[in-house]
């Protein structure tokens, strides 16, 4: 009886070990298949991104992190910063476009898992037009304001998604921090 004990339970424990091994295989093989297509489409989307972002750029080098935006004679229109925030799902993706003159040419956000239907609306054009503003000479950043209309360096906040409205706002403060600490500390391009 001990023999066809261990064999009932040997018999679909190799089974099993066997299919662990061919899904494995194939999830790599997958993998395999798909990475490179996967990393040309998160590259585009990227580039679509940095585009929305800074329009008036017809290419972009990376430098220190960032980029910089040109135009078709090689001159400098804009600077593209990639930052994040802390939101209510999780990490909020920011892509923060700045004119060379200090304003917010655009913003688009990257990634997020925020609540569908509240959070989710930092996606929304209506949202992210708010950002939209001069910067260069703002010290303490854009505000989040709830129930009063917005001013200068103020973006009114998402009904019932007050922590998102701070998080993508924090990623474009960032992303303003960092384009003052580059390119205003030495008067410029």
């Amino acid at each position: 009886m001990n023999g066809l004990n261990a064999k009932s339970v040997l018999a679909p424990a190799a089974v099993l070990l066997v299919i662990c091994i061919l899904v494995s295989a194939a999830l790599a093989g997958t993998n395999l298949l798909t990475r490179d297509r996967i990393a040309q489409a998160q590259a585009k989307k990227a580039e679509e991104s940095r585009m929305v972002v800074l329009p008036g750029a017809e290419s972009f080098e990376e430098l220190d992190g960032h980029y910089v935006g040109k135009d078709g004679g090689g001159n400098a229109v804009g600077y593209v910063f990639e930052t994040e925030g802390k939101g209510y799902g999780g990490t909020v993706k920011v892509m923060t476009g700045i004119g060379t003159d200090g304003s917010i040419t655009g913003v688009v956000i990257l990634s997020h898992s925020e609540t569908p239907g509240l959070g989710a609306n930092a996606e929304k054009e209506s949202f992210r037009e708010q950002y939209k503003q001069p910067v260069a000479n703002n010290v303490g950043g854009i505000k989040v304001v709830k129930f009063q209309a917005p001013k200068d360096g103020e973006i009114q906040a998402m009904t019932g998604a007050t922590i998102t409205s701070a998080a993508v706002t924090n990623a474009v403060n960032s992303a303003v921090e960092q384009y003052q600490n580059a390119y205003q500390s030495e008067g410029g391009n």
